[in-house]
């Protein structure tokens, strides 16, 4: 599959251009948001702040929809204008929207309306933008795309699943471009359950490397791909295939390793075992936060690399088992990348992206 274009939004901002700032400028220190099981303290968190986004207009087309949703437009419109259709949408477009964990913040919201104050009292608006579908929905309404739309909820794996889904929609012509992209959103229970199942960076900075113990910082966020068949015009390079566990191409050279490991995990241990000492490895998360979806961003970086033929160091250095680590940012000449996933029960994905 050809990436014609890739947009996102995350806490560093809206676009692949304040991606690549950060990947070139390296760890900052993520903001603070109120944690209430903490006894009235912040905890630190890597939130996206809507209200820094110049351009309005396409929010107010969404104004009714929750945090989720406008994520997911604003990187789904930007992956489009980013893959050069602008304003101009084909009519075999497919969308395909990953999450984890879906309107998880809008679904609290309705069920606590409803225990205050009844079923006769609660939002019809914060009851249908509480169902998965819906950032798919608002994206095809806010663009008029036609073509299919489906949402992909599935913990660790929904980004890859997505993935595997847009290859078989191009192969069989269904599409002829796929907007595939992925979202999640911090909210209140999920930082709770995190804070208390999973250990947080008290310093703010996640140890991709450190495997275990691990260390995690919530994060939010959304990134799209423009996807196609053919093998001209490509501005990123191409996802040549998407493995969930068994891995035919494991024996295969690479240019470089990326890894999801981002504290979700109590033990990131099966990493240390997917690493060659012949391959440079580095992790992005420390950039963006601990999030399910962390693999989508991680391939951005990685389609990025490919594009401009430069290779960004690991934000976070801290290397305990001896790792090769990619502890430079500089011009480097890659082929191929490898993008490794695990889940919590050892089930591992592997996404090779290629420069050709």
């Amino acid at each position: 599959m050809k990436i014609a274009g890739i947009g996102m939004i995350c806490s560093r901002g809206l676009g692949i251009a304040a991606f690549e700032n950060a990947l070139e400028s390296g760890w900052q220190k993520p903001g603070d948001t109120a944690a209430r099981w903490l006894g009235g303290r912040n905890a630190p968190a890597y939130l996206v702040d809507l209200n820094t986004v110049p351009d309005r207009r396409l929010l107010k087309k969404v104004r009714r929809s929750d945090h989720l949703s406008k994520m997911a437009v604003l990187a789904a419109a930007d992956a489009l204008a980013d893959g050069g259709m602008g304003d101009v949408v084909p009519n075999k477009l497919g969308v395909i929207v990953a999450s984890a964990f879906g309107p998880h913040v809008t679904t609290f919201d309705f069920l606590d309306d409803f225990l205050d104050h009844g079923d006769t009292a609660v939002s019809p608006t914060t009851f249908s933008n509480s169902v998965h579908i819906a950032p798919a929905s608002y994206i095809s309404m806010s663009m008029n795309i036609k073509g299919p739309t489906l949402s992909v909820t599935q913990f660790r794996f929904s980004f890859q699943a997505a993935l595997q889904l847009a290859k078989t929609w191009l192969d069989q012509r269904r599409c002829d471009h796929v907007l595939l992209g992925a979202v999640e959103q911090y909210g209140d229970v999920l930082g709770y359950v995190m804070d208390h199942k999973l250990t947080s960076a008290a310093d703010g900075k996640i140890k991709p490397f450190a495997f275990k113990p691990t260390c995690q910082v919530p994060g939010e966020g959304s990134v799209f791909f423009l996807l196609s068949n053919g093998n001209a015009g490509s501005a990123y390079g191409f996802v040549n295939a998407v493995h969930v566990n068994d891995d035919p191409d494991s024996g295969k050279t690479v240019d470089l390793d990326i890894i999801d490991a981002d504290g979700m995990l109590p033990d990131e241990s099966a990493y240390l075992g997917s690493l060659s000492p012949d391959t440079p490895a580095t992790a992005y998360s420390p950039l963006f936060g601990s999030m399910m979806i962390g693999g989508a961003f991680n391939m951005a970086a990685g389609a990025l690399m490919l594009k401009r033929q430069r290779s960004y160091a690991a934000p976070v250095q801290d290397n305990p088992h001896g790792i090769r680590l990619l502890s430079e940012t500089g011009n480097r000449r890659m082929e191929s990348i490898r993008c490794t996933g695990y889940d919590c029960y050892a089930e591992r994905t592997s996404i090779y992206v290629s420069r050709e």
